[in-house]
């Protein structure tokens, strides 16, 4: 009887292969710089990317600075994500924020994560993101398909978002971070899907625990 994979090795093997196979991992939404960044990610919660790019750039056309969002009205902004999900919620979300952070921040997106934690609209998973993005902070955002594959793969067993985080960053080193949380993300949503992942084109396989357990039962 062949001995059990530790997490330890699956964490070596999987992001060694990424590092072979998608050495390039980056977000798909379309942004310039830290303001544009913080409102596609708020839009784009529980929204494909695809919609946030249609939606953003009239929407940055409109409110090119966060100056001129702290001044918008909601009807304003309501106009222009209308199509996207929950678009009052986050109509108030994006003038809150903006107006948070020209009153306490200067009119500048702060880059320390707790502090975006305190604008609207931003939790954990979205100060991650943007801290990761904009300035390469060595934390994993776990969104739905992060959380998904981890367990998948067997890398994370953790039943919350926050426990999944700490287990990814506990087995990943720190200068992958920022591109794991994008490997996951990209293998999630176009490999490993949530309803038919797809195993036979999968190069993770060797390492994934729930590949293993199904070959296993087949023999």
């Amino acid at each position: 009887m062949s001995r059990a994979m530790t997490r330890k090795e699956r964490f070596e093997g999987i992001t060694g292969w990424f590092l072979a196979n998608m050495e390039v991992a980056e977000s798909e939404l379309h942004f310039d710089g830290p303001y544009q960044l913080a409102v596609a990610v708020v839009l784009s919660a529980q929204c494909t990317d695809r919609r946030i790019n249609q939606v953003t750039p009239a929407f940055f056309l409109r409110f090119p600075d966060v100056r001129s969002l702290a001044e918008a009205s909601f009807d304003e902004v309501y106009d222009l994500i209308r199509s996207v999900s929950y678009p009052n919620n986050k109509a108030r979300h994006l003038i809150g924020m903006a107006q948070k952070v020209v009153s306490d921040f200067s009119g500048e997106i702060p880059s320390d994560i707790d502090a975006l934690q305190t604008l609207p609209g931003v939790g954990r998973k979205t100060a991650n993101v943007i801290a990761s993005i904009i300035w390469n902070a060595p934390v994993i955002a776990v969104d739905t398909h992060v959380f998904r594959i981890s367990h998948r793969l067997g890398i994370a067993s953790g039943n919350t978002p926050e426990k999944v985080e700490e287990q990814l960053e506990a087995g990943i080193p720190l200068h992958l971070r920022a591109r794991s949380h994008h490997w996951l993300i990209l293998h999630g949503r176009y490999v490993c899907t949530a309803r038919a992942p797809k195993c036979s084109a999968c190069g993770l396989s060797p390492w994934c625990a729930d590949f293993q357990k199904r070959h296993a039962a087949r023999q």
